[in-house]
């Protein structure tokens, strides 16, 4: 069932699983006067990118897929059950196969194994050559991407339950389940393992912190608090995937906040008003953020204060940023990747994919920046 309200920079209504969620449509389609995509200035260009290699994976369709990086390599994924594994510096293909299924997330790997959610709530498993270890079945649609950890693969289900398999067997280990709030964002909020660890990013804005062991909670705290007089202003879902550096743990959430939390407590170093359902990039320095009006932000991580803000592509729906040496690099809505600078963010270069949206977060591999569209081309970008 789809019910057709239309929100800015997110999506139509749709029942599945029992709950309402936010399914993703283009944004764009408005004819509302302000909330038109900004147009693309010509750049001077103060910085060389080149395509380093293009490979075509097959279009995500509804769902995410993120390439994960093994040793020298990446593994891609696309909708349709194809998975390759190619050479991160050159693109070269080591070996292609076809899941017997379609995918709906992934790539999850520890290096030693790769996961990915199928079909109908399937999970498989396979090596790092290709073949299949195992299937196990979750109760419901997987558009999270698996992760691996301590000898344990965690799937988390849009029905917010989230199971620890063996990693060896496939074997359920353990079971939480959470409640969700009546309306969420259709959405893919990502997992992060954290040695014997694994924080998950919840509907309703929450970050949970998980025993990969047990299942057992560690902590739970709040990036975003619901607020406003009905279900669709009190979304606050969290967006992407939350991320790591040094003993912190940093997302940002829908309606929410941005911030950093102490990785062992949950504790929260620091936060900021700000409304994200792409998440957050982080390094040594900064915070960078896209929010859902097309602005990227940086965020000094010491305190959280505002370093500089670049409103110059609102309501281009923009992609998790990724920052790489001295820019910071996010994707859009016609697969235009924008590279600002990490000091200031002013437009250093622009470069060009297939026209389709990037919405799988940005990653660096070695000295390539990978992008991949919902069309499905994986690209690598490099800087000079």
């Amino acid at each position: 069932m789809r019910i057709t309200q239309k929100l800015i920079g997110v999506s139509v209504l749709a029942l599945i699983a029992g709950c309402s969620t936010l399914s993703s449509l283009n944004p764009f389609a408005s004819k509302s006067k302000g909330n038109e995509p900004a147009p693309l200035v010509e750049l001077k260009g103060s910085m060389a990118v080149r395509t380093a290699w293009k490979l075509d994976i097959g279009k995500a369709q509804d769902y995410v897929f993120t390439p994960a990086l093994v040793n020298q390599s990446l593994v891609v994924a696309g909708a349709d059950g194809a998975i390759a594994r190619v050479d991160a510096a050159s693109g070269k293909q080591l070996w292609r196969i076809k899941a017997d299924t379609g995918l709906t997330a992934g790539v999850g790997t520890d290096g030693s194994m790769l996961v990915f959610g199928g079909a109908k709530g399937g999970v498989l498993a396979y090596d790092l050559e290709g073949k299949l270890l195992w299937k196990a079945q979750a109760s419901s649609e997987v558009l999270s991407s698996p992760v691996v950890g301590d000898g344990v693969v965690v799937v988390r289900s849009v029905d917010n339950r989230i199971v620890g398999l063996d990693a060896k067997t496939g074997e359920k280990k353990w079971t939480v389940q959470r409640v969700s709030p009546p309306l969420t964002l259709r959405n893919a909020p990502g997992m992060v393992v954290i040695g014997k660890d694994v924080v998950v990013a919840q509907p309703g804005g929450k970050l949970l912190s998980l025993n990969l062991a047990t299942g057992a909670a560690r902590w739970e705290v709040a990036v975003g608090e619901s607020r406003g007089a009905t279900e669709l202003e009190r979304v606050t879902d969290i967006g992407g995937t939350p991320v790591v550096i040094d003993q912190e743990v940093c997302a940002a959430s829908y309606q929410g906040r941005v911030g950093c939390f102490d990785i062992a407590t949950g504790a929260a170093r620091w936060t900021k008003e700000l409304s994200s359902d792409v998440g957050v990039a982080v390094d040594q320095r900064f915070v960078f953020a896209a929010d859902d009006k097309g602005a990227v932000s940086a965020f000094n991580r010491e305190g959280g204060v505002s370093a500089w803000k670049n409103d110059k592509l609102s309501y281009r729906r923009l992609s998790t940023p990724v920052s790489y040496s001295r820019t910071v690099a996010v994707g859009d809505y016609q697969g235009f990747i924008h590279f600002l600078s990490r000091e200031d963010g002013s437009f250093l270069a622009r470069a060009a994919t297939d026209g389709s949206a990037i919405t799988a977060p940005p990653m660096v591999a070695g000295s390539n920046l990978i992008f991949q569209t919902q069309s499905g081309t994986v690209t690598a970008i490099a800087v000079e």
